[in-house]
């Protein structure tokens, strides 16, 4: 993310608008100084020195997590960098996350958009980037009371249960061979979402390509958002898009906007045809076409709305929970003693005998230790996504500008020695003490906030935290997990918007139950 690697181009028209760009930047630079020279207000929090401009970005390090906490012990809880124009704040202790989180929740509830959100979010139709407001309230209420409520999640068992089993039995037929695990994790979270959010609408072998085409949009998608673009950093010159995201997006946007024109008209074919008989609500898309079509007079659901929340919950449920749930499996391989107290608690509850069930996952105190801890360790969403005050603001002491892009390093927090023994060490066990055991993943306690917290929090936490959990606890319940001969395991990371391994988790699966019946489909 270093500067000279955000201007490297070998397209010499490339270079002559980058010359441009920078001209104008500067221009504007100066005007902000002198403008800003007359202004009295609270300190800033205190930072790194910068270049003029461009400010600290040639002395950023690739690992922003990371760098943020060594920052952060030379100037404390809450500092500042410039970056470019824009004026970030980062903060790195639970104390200063309550001010803006809850005690200032209404001030920091928007969040900073980077370039291309507008075209992935339908022009600002979706619950992520939204601005706070009457609209954000209208989708967070559809999908929170009218999606992810108790009753529509204990309905969608029968969808998880058939995917983690399809999983199962495919695993079955590799055991012995090296797999990609986090691939299949992938495939089986995906698979679960897609059927929850619209059933079985593709079908049949031109389903499974537009799955397998849909799927790898979405990561693309994940991986073009939480790349460096001088757009966000000098906002004068995004029209130009001068490292042609917004182009990109636009077609990666493209073929989504396909499939879900497809599933759209198909399911409002089906629910004509099925007018006048008794037909159930079996998954989101229906919950919003109903809404769309006037169910509730109070909800104003436009199809821009409906297409949203539908790529929304899709990319959402499937790369953070995938991508920890990894996390969680190499961790467990690096300790092989937390596998073998997950197994016991297994045998124990579920039986050698028996396929786990989603009623099962109550009894599992430490798989559930094992799911929380890999939340702590690795958390979805190292940085959160950024927040910006709506007005000025004053937290811990300091001025914070309206507009200021604010990092929160939930990361950083989660690994604090001052709150945390041993912050390093996968530690199930932690879970199960007086204090820890009393936190949630809901956010209300800011030493351990995974899915974010206030109003902007993770609307899918819950169903993240059951996707997580049945998946370790049945990929441990079915088989024993080795290394391939020769290889080391490693936790290396590559950052982006979701922090992934940098090498895919490679193991061997050997079955362990006690009838091959077990393992069917």
């Amino acid at each position: 993310m270093a500067l000279p690697t955000l201007f490297l181009h070998s397209n010499p028209s490339q270079n002559a608008i980058l010359a441009f760009s920078f001209l104008v930047v500067v221009i504007t630079w100066v005007a902000c100084m002198i403008k800003k020279s007359g202004m009295a207000t609270l300190p800033l929090p205190p930072g790194p020195l910068g270049l003029p401009i461009v400010g600290n970005l040639p002395f950023l390090e690739p690992d922003l997590h990371r760098y943020f906490a060594k920052l952060a012990k030379t100037y404390g809880p809450i500092m500042k960098l410039r970056l470019g124009t824009k004026l970030c704040i980062v903060l790195n202790s639970p104390s200063v996350v309550k001010e803006v989180l809850k005690d200032q929740d209404t001030t920091f509830a928007n969040h900073d958009a980077v370039a291309g959100v507008e075209i992935i979010t339908y022009g600002g139709n979706d619950i992520v980037w939204s601005p706070y407001g009457a609209q954000w309230r209208m989708l967070r209420k559809v999908c929170v009371h009218d999606f992810l409520n108790n009753t529509n999640l204990a309905a969608g068992q029968a969808f998880r249960r058939t995917e983690v089993c399809r999983t199962i039995n495919r695993l079955y037929a590799k055991s012995g061979t090296p797999i990609n695990v986090g691939a299949y994790i992938t495939q089986t979270i995906f698979s679960t979402m897609t059927s929850t959010l619209w059933g079985g609408t593709l079908n049949g072998e031109e389903g499974t390509t537009t799955a397998a085409k849909f799927q790898k949009v979405l990561e693309d998608i994940v991986d073009l958002l939480g790349k460096p673009n001088i757009s966000d950093l000098f906002p004068i010159i995004a029209p130009l898009d001068v490292q042609g995201k917004r182009r990109k997006m636009k077609k990666l946007m493209s073929f989504f906007d396909q499939i879900f024109t497809t599933i759209l008209d198909q399911r409002i074919e089906i629910n004509k045809a099925a007018e006048g008989g008794a037909k159930e609500t079996k998954d989101f898309l229906d919950i919003l076409l109903q809404l769309h079509n006037g169910s509730d007079p109070k909800i104003q659901l436009t199809m821009s709305h409906v297409k949203a929340l539908l790529l929304d919950l899709a990319v959402g449920g499937t790369e953070t929970t995938s991508t920890t749930t990894e996390w969680a499996m190499s961790e467990m391989l690096m300790k092989p003693e937390t596998i073998k107290k997950a197994q016991e608690e297994l045998d124990s509850v579920v039986g050698k005998d028996n396929i786990l069930l989603e009623s099962h996952l109550p009894q599992l105190p430490y798989i559930e230790g094992v799911a929380r801890e890999a939340l702590r360790l690795h958390p979805g969403l190292a940085l959160l996504i950024p927040h910006v005050p709506s007005v000025p603001a004053t937290v811990a002491g300091y001025h914070i500008p309206k507009g200021a892009r604010v990092f929160i390093n939930v990361w950083a927090i989660q690994r604090d020695p001052s709150f945390w023994e041993n912050p390093n060490e996968f530690m199930p066990e932690r879970w199960f003490s007086t204090s820890n055991g009393k936190l949630d993943i809901k956010g209300s306690d800011f030493r351990f906030f995974p899915f974010g917290s206030g109003r902007r929090s993770c609307a899918g936490l819950n169903l993240a935290e059951r996707m997580l959990t049945i998946i370790l606890a049945s990929f441990f319940h079915s088989f024993e997990w080795s290394l391939p001969e020769g290889t080391k395991l490693d936790l290396e990371e590559k950052f982006g918007l979701v922090i992934k391994r940098r090498n895919p988790l490679v193991a061997i699966p050997t079955p362990r139950l006690s009838k091959p019946e077990l393992y069917a489909a």
